[in-house]
C-alpha cells in the first residue's frame, strides 16, 4: 500500500508553452497573498486547480457563502499563479516546496517568482530582489534593491532553494513592510511585475484599499489608547 503524498495537487495541466509562475503565501505584511490575489482578480485569471495537504491547517475558506480551497492554482495565457490564504508551517515548508516544484517540472517553466514581505519598519515601500543565479541580477537591479546578504525564511525561501537545486530560474521580490496587512507594499511588488513583464496591472484600487485599511487601523489604535487611558483613571487610588 503506497504512502499518502505530502501534498496533493489537483489541477488541469498548464497550457502555456513556457509559462511564468508566480507564487504568494501569507507572511510578513501578507504581501505575497495580497499581491497575488489582487493580480488574479484584476487580470481575470481562471482557477484551474487546488493544492491540499494533510499538514495544512484544518480550515475551509469562504467568500460570499461559497467554500474555497485555501491554496489555489490560476492561469491566464502564459502566466500561472499559486495563491495561498493559509500560512505554511516551517516544519512542512520543504515538503510543500518540493511537491510544488515536482509538479512544475512536468512543464517547461520559464521562471518562478515568489512574492513576499520583508520587515524593515521603514516607510519607503522599496522592493528587494534576489535571484537563483548571479547572471539574472542584471535584469532586476534597476527595479529592485539587490539584497547583499542574509536569509529568506519560510515557504518563499524553500521555493527558491528548490529552484536553485533544480536549475530553474527563480526570482524573489520582497516588499518592504511592517508586520501588519500592507497593500501598499503589495502594490509596490506588482509595479515591479508591470515593468519587468509588461503585465499592465492597475494598482490604484489596491492603493485606495490601503488608505482604508490604514484609516481603520488608526481608528483602532485611538480606541485602544482611549480605553487604556480610561482604565488607568479608574485604577487611580482615592484620597480625601
Amino acid at each position: 500500500m503506497s504512502a499518502e503524498p505530502e501534498i496533493k495537487i489537483t489541477s488541469k495541466p498548464l497550457s502555456g508553452k513556457n509559462p511564468l509562475v508566480l507564487m504568494g503565501f501569507p507572511g510578513s505584511g501578507l504581501v505575497g497573498s495580497i499581491a497575488l490575489q489582487y493580480l488574479v482578480e484584476q487580470m481575470e485569471f481562471e482557477q484551474i486547480g487546488n493544492i491540499t495537504s494533510k499538514y495544512f491547517p484544518p480550515v475551509a475558506m469562504m467568500a460570499k457563502g461559497v467554500i474555497n480551497v485555501p491554496v489555489r492554482i490560476y492561469e491566464k495565457a502564459e502566466t500561472a499563479a499559486i495563491v495561498a490564504d493559509i500560512p505554511i508551517h516551517p516544519m512542512i515548508c520543504y515538503e510543500v516546496a518540493n511537491g510544488i516544484i515536482d509538479w512544475l517540472t512536468r512543464f517547461p517553466v520559464k521562471e518562478v517568482i515568489t512574492i513576499a514581505g520583508i520587515v524593515t519598519n521603514e516607510p519607503e515601500k522599496r522592493v528587494f530582489g534576489v535571484a537563483t543565479h548571479e547572471e539574472m541580477l542584471a535584469r532586476i537591479q534597476d527595479e529592485t534593491v539587490i539584497l547583499p546578504m542574509g536569509s529568506i525564511s519560510g515557504i518563499a525561501g524553500s521555493i527558491l532553494t528548490e529552484c536553485k537545486i533544480r536549475n530553474i530560474p527563480g526570482y524573489g521580490f520582497l516588499g518592504e513592510t511592517v508586520n501588519t496587512p500592507d497593500p501598499r507594499s503589495a502594490a509596490a511588488t506588482l509595479k515591479v511585475l508591470n515593468t519587468l513583464y509588461g503585465m499592465d496591472i492597475d494598482v490604484d484600487p489596491l492603493l485606495e484599499q490601503a488608505a482604508e485599511i490604514e484609516a481603520t487601523m488608526h481608528k483602532l489604535a485611538e480606541d485602544v489608547q482611549s480605553t487604556e487611558t480610561i482604565q488607568k483613571k479608574e485604577n487611580l487610588p482615592m484620597y480625601g
